[in-house]
């Protein structure tokens, strides 16, 4: 049973690579839960779908949405809304998705000598803060948004991801 405004979040393992760690649902369960009660963004009756992939699947996208070949470590893609008016018993609406790569993931995470769990929690919070609007295309959107980041991950009891890096992105 959802919380009042948390989206329903369902995750997909679509590669091998993420069966050795079984609590990454979970991880990504509650960074999407944080995030949500961390917006004024109304995301109640609205779903997200995570797919956790491997750096061949991530590729494909990023080269087919993005224009660039190579594997990265999370993408999001926003869905759009219906200006309509949602009735009763209306499906979900659906915020997007995200996808996760797990080779780029660990290796960031290892490079940077954090926690998997942790890594993998800004990564979901950093996606769902993109499928709500958010972005870092410049450096005013991207402090607001690294900034939101870091409260909800603090929320969550893990330090400041960006606390080693001069301001960069």
């Amino acid at each position: 049973m959802s919380q009042p405004n948390l989206p329903m979040t369902e995750v997909l393992v679509v590669a091998d690579c993420w069966q050795g760690e079984p609590d990454s649902e979970a991880v990504i369960q509650r960074a999407v839960a944080a995030a949500a009660e961390s917006v004024d963004e109304d995301v109640a009756d609205a779903e997200v779908a995570v797919m956790l992939t491997d750096d061949a699947g991530i590729r494909t996208l990023n080269s087919n949405w993005r224009g660039i070949d190579k594997p990265t470590n999370v993408l999001s893609f926003p869905a759009l809304q219906q200006e309509s008016e949602r009735k009763p018993g209306d499906a979900p609406r659906m915020l997007g998705d995200i996808a996760i790569a797990y080779e780029t993931m660990r290796r960031e995470a290892d490079e940077e000598q954090k926690p998997f769990d942790h890594h993998l929690s800004h990564l979901a919070v950093h996606g769902f803060l993109h499928l709500i609007g958010y972005d870092h295309e410049n450096d005013g959107d991207a402090e607001e948004m690294e900034a939101l980041e870091t409260q909800i991950l603090a929320h969550l009891g893990i330090p400041d991801p960006y606390a080693d890096r001069a301001g960069t992105h």
